[in-house]
């Protein structure tokens, strides 16, 4: 359940109560808030360029720690053309191709993940969110159980080499 505890349109109390059957914060002054708390939909990117797969550090990860690149779509934004922007954004590559990999729960940061496979082309420049890349070998490409590491595995098993 989320930290919010005042209703933001008035300012009352905020309390648990059923809405379509699940547990929900509701204004306590009954003005018609309700604090839904659904999960914000992320796009990620297994970006294939020159044949390999680029992985990324965050800024703020631990060295070593690398992923995909991944970001939140924006309203009215297709997730394809979504995804697309956030490959020029954080690695300045254009996308050729944008193919969906799945969709994935990630209840540990509240998201739902958007996965696809882009193919892109470029030369790859980092933005400010991101401090170093990898380029890894499609068949040394190693999954993690968790959040994009899903979307990994559903493409290696589905890769043609």
């Amino acid at each position: 359940m989320s930290a919010w505890r005042f209703c933001p349109l008035c300012g009352a109390g905020l309390q648990v109560r059923a809405v379509a059957d699940l547990p929900r914060l509701v204004c306590g002054a009954d003005c018609g808030f309700v604090h839904w708390d659904n999960p914000a939909p992320v796009l990620a990117a297994l970006v294939e360029y020159h044949g390999r797969v680029v992985l990324a550090r965050n800024q703020g990860w631990a060295a070593g720690a690398f992923g995909l690149i991944t970001g939140f779509l924006e309203r009215d934004e297709d997730p394809a053309a979504g995804v697309a922007r956030e490959v020029k954004e954080e690695l300045g590559l254009d996308a050729t191709a944008v193919t969906l990999i799945g969709v994935y729960p990630f209840a540990r940061q509240h998201e739902v993940i958007v996965a696809y496979h882009v193919r892109a082309e470029g030369e790859i420049r980092l933005n400010e969110e991101l401090a170093e890349f990898r380029l890894i070998a499609p068949e040394k490409l190693k999954a993690w159980d968790f959040g994009t590491g899903l979307a990994v595995s559903d493409w290696l098993a589905r890769r043609v080499p």
